[in-house]
């Protein structure tokens, strides 16, 4: 028995070329991002743990020995002192910073450890000498000894500070060589993806071109009165039908001319030239051009806009290294946005902008709406029954400027807000994704931190949705110019 042909149609063929190609790109750029941030991550904590150390060497070197040379000069005294809660500040911070740094750096900080219980006892035995009212030349020289012993802790710490620091420069060259390979990764990547579509694209116009170029010849020949031709199956699913069609209509047509001959002359002429008017070659050939030229072009206005909405959307968020666009920019920005999800969430997620167009020549610093109108859909309308309406809002206040992202999805408890409010004075985002606020922590430390100033994003939540505002200074183009030329 012939076996049965699997049956393919050209957009399945180039659907799976465009999946084979997303994941052939994608996933190498997700896995480059993963082991980056790993890098960073590690880069940051130790930058953190060095800070937090060389903090500490004020305390050792001059404020305890200051601090004990005020008692044993009699201008304080051990009640009033602050002298032990130091020491407790120092040993505890040394203890946390051992247990976040690996073993290899960790043994400076332990003989630190130790050696500030050595001070501590030095410090003990001042006090009962004070208490004894034992001479001040003997406390003196055991001041000496608490001197050298935080000298010795503070060499210690610099120590620490000098490993530290040759890890990181490790870490940097790791990081380095990672950035290097996922380069040349991409680059073979993005070749390999180049040649493997060339080549796919080449099967699937052979795949078309093939049934195509069939049914130009056989409709060639039908329409030279070779009326016995026909067209072998095919097994593209867009053309089975017309093939079936052609031979249908190529029977028909061969019993009519079998019968005319028994007809009258009139009759059969008038059959004949209707049958072949229904397979002009023309018309099919034309027929076929347009089928090839829309599988190819694969017109889609959905797809259109998507595409151009996606455009936008990374386009700006690049902004060409740029920290400070236009309003209108930033604008443009969420709508592409909130078009893509509106379209991947249809009809659980609608939307207003209300941002007058007399500002969009303010600048701005950049992506400060779009993560709080994610955070919106993630976490306020999206696990909401029915979905919701986002409405982003702006407009000025006097100098300032003053935008607002309400949603009415599903809104905090009065712990998860205290909890999100506590999480941004700290600038601590969730342990977790699901547990949301990442994007409104960063977005707060950012207008923070660039627009110096106390008060970051306010939030308003209770059931019947979320609202995430902030205040921010109006700034003109000359003025974001005039800022940077100075900063830098």
């Amino acid at each position: 028995m012939e076996q049965v042909k699997k049956e393919k149609s050209i957009l399945g063929r180039i659907n799976d070329l465009s999946h084979r190609l997303v994941l052939m790109l994608v996933f190498p750029i997700i896995i480059s991002l993963v082991l980056m941030l790993f890098y960073a991550w590690k880069y940051h904590s130790s930058i953190v743990r060095m800070g937090t150390i060389a903090n500490l060497k004020t305390l050792v070197t001059e404020e305890i020995p200051g601090s004990v040379w005020n008692i044993v000069s009699g201008q304080n005294v051990f009640a009033e002192s602050n002298v032990y809660s130091m020491i407790f500040e120092v040993k505890r911070t040394i203890e946390i910073i051992t247990e976040q740094t690996g073993q290899e750096n960790s043994l400076s900080l332990i003989v630190a450890g130790r050696t500030m219980q050595t001070l501590e006892n030095y410090v003990d035995h001042i006090h009962e000498n004070i208490v004894a009212q034992v001479p001040v030349v003997e406390n003196e020289e055991v001041l000496v000894e608490i001197r050298d012993v935080a000298s010795l802790v503070d060499s210690m710490l610099n120590e620490y500070i000098a490993q530290e620091i040759a890890s990181t420069a490790r870490m940097s060259l790791s990081l380095w060589f990672v950035i290097i390979a996922t380069a040349i990764a991409e680059v073979l990547i993005v070749l390999a993806a180049w040649w493997f579509s060339n080549k796919y694209v080449k099967s699937t116009a052979d795949f078309v071109r093939q049934p195509i170029e069939s049914l130009e010849k056989v409709t060639g020949m039908l329409a030279d009165g070779t009326l016995d031709a026909r067209l072998t199956d095919t097994n593209v699913s867009e053309l089975r039908n017309l093939t079936m069609q052609v031979n249908t209509m190529a029977d028909r047509l061969e019993d009519m001319m079998e019968q005319s001959n028994q007809d009258a002359k009139k009759l059969r002429k008038a059959e004949l030239r209707t049958l072949q008017a229904q397979i002009n070659p023309h018309f099919l050939y034309n027929t076929l051009d347009a089928i090839v030229w829309k599988a190819e072009a694969g017109e889609k206005d959905e797809v259109i806009q998507l595409t151009s909405a996606l455009s936008d959307f990374f386009r700006i968020s690049l902004s060409s290294g740029a920290d400070w666009i236009p309003i209108s920019q930033e604008k443009k920005h969420i709508e592409g946005y909130l078009k893509i999800q509106q379209t991947r969430y249809r009809d659980i997620l609608r939307y207003e902008i209300d941002i007058p167009d007399e500002i969009g020549d303010r600048y701005i610093l950049k992506l400060l709406l779009q993560p709080l109108v994610e955070n919106a859909i993630y976490h306020g309308i999206k696990i909401k029954r029915g979905g919701g309406l986002i409405k982003v809002a702006g407009k000025m206040e006097g100098d300032d400027l003053v935008f607002s992202v309400k949603d009415t999805g599903l809104g905090m408890t009065r712990e998860q807000l205290c909890d999100l409010n506590e999480r941004m004075k700290k600038g601590q985002p969730a342990v977790s994704e699901g547990g949301g606020g990442f994007g409104l922590v960063n977005v707060n430390m950012r207008i923070r931190l660039y627009y110096n100033q106390q008060e970051g994003l306010k939030i308003q939540s209770d059931a019947e949705g979320t609202e995430v505002s902030f205040k921010v200074p109006c700034r003109t183009r000359e003025e974001i110019f005039e800022h940077e030329s100075v900063s830098g």
